[in-house]
């Protein structure tokens, strides 16, 4: 995809920055304070879990304000892609074929994942990478503490740690399609070798490659930090703000090959038959969240973390529907026609939620020999409404913000309570034994539910190093998650239809990993296979509700098994290799569905493949360093075929794709003003290739497809002082 190539840009150069600006013994022991932020949800290689990490100076190579799912998109077993086909509107991913709303997502260990959608909407927090000082991508159950479950992958998120001396970064980009990125970032050092504040603000906008798929998204990232001896608190307030036009709509095979820039959001026939496009058919969202850390070396045993977050979310879509309903249906007084049926009218509105999330995270960790033991808990809380408001109907009177539903107040409450312990029994060899007992509650009167979920969810593994250089390990990990709202509510609807519709149950999960890291100075390798049995797997139908959710089913039972690699191989001084491979079978066992083509009828297919789950997944990047501090990048991305619903049927298949981009990186060190100017170029898909990486379901049975870009470029510059 397009956008996974924003990423790979910047390679090997920045590092020397990054020493330049911080003193080394300092700050290891600041980040080390860090880090407690996140040992509760963090895996090492002590632990056996399959991860990868990006670094602070990673990031800086890839990161060009483009989502966290795509900057992510090179990790092994990861497909990305965006709404808009250029990266900087609506994007998501799949880890080992499971989405967003499945992804366990947190920040300094505090749960980020909305609590009804239970997905994570990153344009929400746009250029969020820029404040990341590392993110850890956890496949499987991983070590997810804090949240809901893990039913593929675990994201954390720790922000900048402490900045030892003053420094200064303004960033500015431009590419195809109107795209232009516009940052600052600041910090005042560390000031009596105790206080430090730092800042970002970031502004992006695109036109987006899809007609009207514009993006104006601003975020903000303030950070105050107190760092002294063994304690640091952190408090941060961080958000962002988007408006954009609704890309969600594919296309048909036809409209594809004819006019793929094509969208059809807000298209409409006014009353002398013109096609015409409403020109506000957008999503407005405004998400900000504030953080309160305390981090302690009480001895050289013992630490403990304290967190208190809070979480304010509010926005709407505003649509056009050209589907005239009834004026009762849209709280407008009833009228009838000549023939005494009702009237009906075409109308605008804003489907809108307003919610408040807060709650608080804790730990205590004790570290002494061979024993590493962490115990803790969170207690988190949800108030979230949903409602409808008019703003205009086709030959009525004007009308404006005329609230015709509203849903009440949903509640979600969650305790959990978790104890994790590593202990080497022997030179070589570590146990490792995790539990967590998990609470949470769900009411919803719209909704029509008030349930309750209590699970225990142990791990469990061992690890083997022979040797420096070798790891080996095996873990099994047990996973429980709640439906989310848009599972009910889709059952709600369908019942008023199909009175048998089975009501959505928690799906369960059993999660078998076996790998290998190597790592020399010259190679790092990590080989894992998994087997993730499922009963009760919600899996993607390919079709979504009339707010833009993706509808589910449970499936009783599924499975994920696969190999994944994942390589940095230093062919010499001037050559660097960096391979991520994947190869895996997603299956429903015995599936029983739903007919796309006719919704009164089930399907009984057999094994079937999971859908949005290639079998295929490779990335690879090769970089040539021709000279001291010019790079030069070809990152490709191969992505098997794979389905938009369950049936295995030619007619929901999306076609596999091959995506190239080539980067250009250059970093100049002037001896006055700026410590560095770095120049980019970024070519993505080169080979023009006309690919779609996503697509969804008709309810006819066929794909609506969801282009990526053809060939267009990002160049930048980059000034620190």
């Amino acid at each position: 995809m397009k956008n996974v190539l924003l990423y790979t840009t910047l390679c090997l150069t920045t590092g020397a920055v990054a020493q330049q600006l911080q003193s080394p013994a300092d700050t290891t022991k600041t980040i080390q304070l860090d880090e407690v932020l996140v040992s509760a949800v963090r895996a090492t290689n002590k632990v056996p879990i399959t991860f990868s990490n990006l670094s602070k100076e990673e990031i800086k190579k890839k990161n060009f304000g483009q989502q966290i799912p795509l900057l992510l998109n090179l990790l092994p077993n990861v497909v990305s892609y965006s709404e808009d086909g250029s990266g900087f509107g609506n994007t998501a991913m799949y880890i080992r074929g499971s989405d967003t709303y499945r992804t366990n997502v947190t920040i300094n260990g505090v749960p980020i994942n909305d609590s009804e959608s239970q997905g994570v909407f990153w344009y929400n927090l746009s250029d969020l990478a820029a404040s990341a000082q590392s993110i850890q991508l956890q496949r499987g159950v991983g070590t997810s503490s804090n949240g809901a479950g893990a039913f593929g992958a675990s994201i954390n998120v720790l922000t900048d740690a402490i900045q030892e001396r003053p420094m200064g970064e303004i960033a500015n980009f431009y590419g195809s399609y109107n795209t232009h990125k516009h940052s600052i970032r600041l910090s005042t050092g560390k000031i009596n070798d105790r206080f430090e504040l730092s800042g970002r603000f970031s502004v992006i906008k695109s036109d987006g490659y899809r007609d009207r798929a514009s993006s104006d998204l601003k975020s903000y990232f303030l950070q105050g930090t107190y760092n002294y001896e063994g304690t640091l608190i952190k408090a941060l307030v961080f958000g962002g703000k988007e408006h954009t036009y609704l890309t969600y709509l594919g296309l048909d095979k036809a409209t594809l090959e004819n006019n793929r820039r094509y969208n059809p959001a807000g298209e409409y026939t006014d009353r002398n038959g013109n096609k015409r496009f409403y020109d506000n058919q957008t999503d407005n969202y405004q998400q900000d969240h504030a953080q309160l850390h305390w981090s302690q070396h009480w001895s050289p045993e013992w630490k403990t973390q304290l967190s208190f977050h809070y979480t304010k979310g509010k926005g709407y879509w505003e649509t056009y529907e050209n589907e005239a309903e009834k004026y009762s249906k849209i709280g407008l007084p009833k009228e009838l026609d000549a023939n005494g049926k009702e009237k009906k009218t075409t109308f605008i509105h804003q489907q809108a939620l307003d919610n408040d999330f807060w709650g608080t995270t804790f730990s205590a960790n004790y570290q002494k020999e061979a024993l590493d033991f962490t115990f803790g808990g969170a207690l988190n809380r949800y108030e979230g409404a949903h409602f409808k408001e008019l703003l205009w109907a086709e030959a009525i009177l004007p009308v404006y913000k005329n609230r015709y539903k509203y849903e009440g107040l949903n509640r979600k409450e969650e305790a959990s309570g978790y104890a994790k312990l590593t202990y080497k029994v022997a030179p070589q060899w570590s146990l490792f034994a995790d539990v967590q007992l998990r609470n949470v509650s769900y009411k919803s009167a719209a909704q029509k539910v008030d349930e309750s979920l209590t699970a225990f969810n142990p791990k469990a593994g061992i690890t083997y190093a022979p040797n420096a250089y070798n790891d080996i390990y095996f873990s099994y990990a047990r996973a429980t998650k709640e439906p989310n709202r848009s599972d009910y509510k889709s059952y709600n609807n369908a019942l008023y239809e199909y009175p048998n519709t089975p009501k959505p149950v928690a799906e369960k999960l059993n999660d078998f990993e076996l790998g290998w890291r190597y790592h020399t100075n010259k190679v790092t390798l990590n080989l894992n296979g998994y087997y993730m049995g499922y009963k009760d797997q919600l899996v993607l139908t390919g079709r979504y509700n009339d707010t833009g959710y993706p509808i589910r089913e449970n499936v009783e039972k599924s499975y994920r098994t696969g190999i994944e690699l994942d390589a940095t191989v230093k062919l010499s001084d001037k050559w660097l290799w960096q391979p991520a491979i994947a190869f895996s079978r997603n299956i429903n066992k015995n599936y029983q569905g739903t007919d796309p083509g006719l919704a009164t009828s089930t399907l009984s297919l057999g094994d079937t493949p999971i859908s949005y789950s290639p079998n295929t997944v490779i990335g690879n990047t090769i970089s040539f360093m021709p000279i001291e501090s010019f790079q030069i990048s070809l990152i490709s991305k191969y992505v098997g075929k794979q389905y938009v619903d369950n049936t295995g049927r030619d007619l929901a298949k999306l076609d596999p794709y091959f995506v190239n981009d080539l980067s250009l990186a250059y970093e100049w060190k002037p001896k006055h003003t700026f410590q560095s100017v770095l120049f980019t170029l970024t070519g993505y898909n080169i080979l023009n290739a006309k690919y779609t990486p996503y697509g969804t379901n008709f309810y006819g049975g066929g794909v609506s497809y969801i282009p990526a870009a053809e060939a267009n470029y990002l160049a930048g510059i980059t000034l620190t002082f």
